[in-house]
């Protein structure tokens, strides 16, 4: 079911030591997943849209689809923003329905991020919408493969920084940089505990945790018991997607049998990929069962 006030959900895993899942889509197919994956294990969750799949596929659009979905399941989902870049972008959120918006302004100055987020948070907060901000900086770019990427130390998330920034901000969560790194990377990454369990130590809001694919479960398991209360989640549900199309493509030149062309022959296997994955996450998450 669609719901319109997440914030007892985002303090009831805060308060609890789990983790909301959210999960990132950009059409009918991976909405679906989503929210059947969810349903599968009776957990609430969160199915966000990035800047890039708004234009890919229209905000009005998009918002639709993933309303009228969310309200043919029982377990209670809402919609994010991830990774806004602009008032403008989460102003349209706010306006369309979003009800939770993440603005994104790590890569500005400290106090032309402050000042872009607490006028976020602002206009967010006049309808009951949830904030999510970020400070520091989370390398990788989601739905790549990277191997060539070194974790700068400089760029994780200061505690003193991410204290100031919540007080001068009034943002309900924070997204911190500790070592994760967006997209599906093929290197030695790593969360940073000390530095995770420093900033727990000190900051009073939800903590978020982006560019987990390819981490090990134990560190996600690890992460959510030091104040992660969201984990973002998108590269590995777009893998899962192009391998089983890639495996339907290929059994069928193997088989030699004739080319489908029908979408829905090829799009449900990966549909069924996607909502598998995002099962095992909400199990490894805790917020199995949480409804």
């Amino acid at each position: 079911m669609l719901i319109n006030n997440p914030h007892s959900l985002y303090e009831q895993a805060f308060r609890e030591g789990w983790a909301l899942g959210s999960f990132n889509t950009s059409n009918l197919e991976m909405t679906q997943a989503i929210a059947w994956g969810l349903q599968e294990k009776n957990s609430p969750g969160i199915i966000q849209t990035s800047e890039s799949a708004i234009e890919y596929a229209g905000l009005v659009t998009l918002h639709d689809i993933i309303s009228d979905v969310a309200k043919s399941v029982s377990v209670p989902v809402f919609l994010h923003l991830d990774h806004g870049r602009s008032f403008e972008i989460a102003e349209k959120c706010i306006h369309a329905g979003y009800k939770s918006v993440m603005i994104d302004g790590s890569k500005l100055s400290f106090d032309e991020n402050v000042a872009l987020t607490k006028k976020v948070v602002e206009l967010a907060h006049q309808n009951d919408v949830w904030v999510e901000g970020e400070i520091g900086a989370i390398q990788g770019k989601e739905g790549m493969v990277s191997a060539d990427i070194k974790m700068d130390d400089s760029m994780l998330t200061d505690p003193t920084e991410a204290v100031n920034f919540v007080a001068a901000t009034g943002v309900d969560s924070l997204a911190v940089s500790v070592g994760t790194i967006h997209g599906a990377f093929r290197g030695e990454e790593k969360i940073r505990f000390e530095r995770l369990r420093e900033i727990h130590k000190v900051v009073k809001v939800p903590l978020v945790l982006h560019g987990a694919s390819g981490l090990p479960p134990m560190e996600i398991s690890q992460a959510v018991r030091l104040g992660i209360a969201k984990v973002n989640i998108d590269t590995e549900l777009r893998e899962a997607f192009h391998d089983s199309l890639e495996g339907v493509v290929t059994s069928e030149a193997l088989a030699g049998q004739q080319k489908s062309v029908d979408p829905r022959k090829m799009l449900t296997p990966a549909r069924k990929a996607v909502q598998a994955v995002v099962a095992e996450k909400v199990a490894l998450l805790g917020s199995a069962d949480k409804v």
